[in-house]
């Protein structure tokens, strides 16, 4: 199968040797977002905001592959502190119907830029 390379200006551009997301069949798979605003290259902190601005990274990537957050189908979610999960996923929530889709948290000890939440998915077309 062929590989296509999305890109968007409408979120933040890779920091690092990746392309923000890869098309290949009828699949899309994002690179992980972190909560950076696009517009201004700030880092959002509140983790409520930040969760919001990745989840904003990963609608907007999946806009420009001619898709949407109804199609995905799994996501990934890094956070720096597990304890900050009650907040995440209050706002995670909002961006999904209730057929969400299938999901792994994980904790870990460092994310770039020391964000404190990641997020990447895999989405249909």
């Amino acid at each position: 199968m062929e590989k296509s390379i999305i890109a968007t200006e409408k979120a933040p551009g890779a920091i690092g040797p990746y392309s923000q997301a890869v098309k290949i069949g009828n699949l899309i798979y994002t690179s992980g977002q972190l909560p950076i605003d696009p517009e201004t290259g700030e880092l959002i902190e509140d983790v409520k905001k930040a969760t919001a601005q990745a989840l904003e990274n990963v609608k907007a990537i999946l806009e420009k592959a001619g898709t949407s957050m109804e199609k995905v189908i799994k996501t990934l979610v890094f956070v720096k502190d597990l304890k900050d999960f009650e907040a995440i996923n209050e706002v995670y929530a909002t961006y999904f119907s209730k057929n969400y889709p299938a999901r792994s948290c994980v904790e870990v000890a460092r994310l770039p830029k020391d964000a404190r939440v990641e997020i990447e998915v895999i989405a249909s077309l």
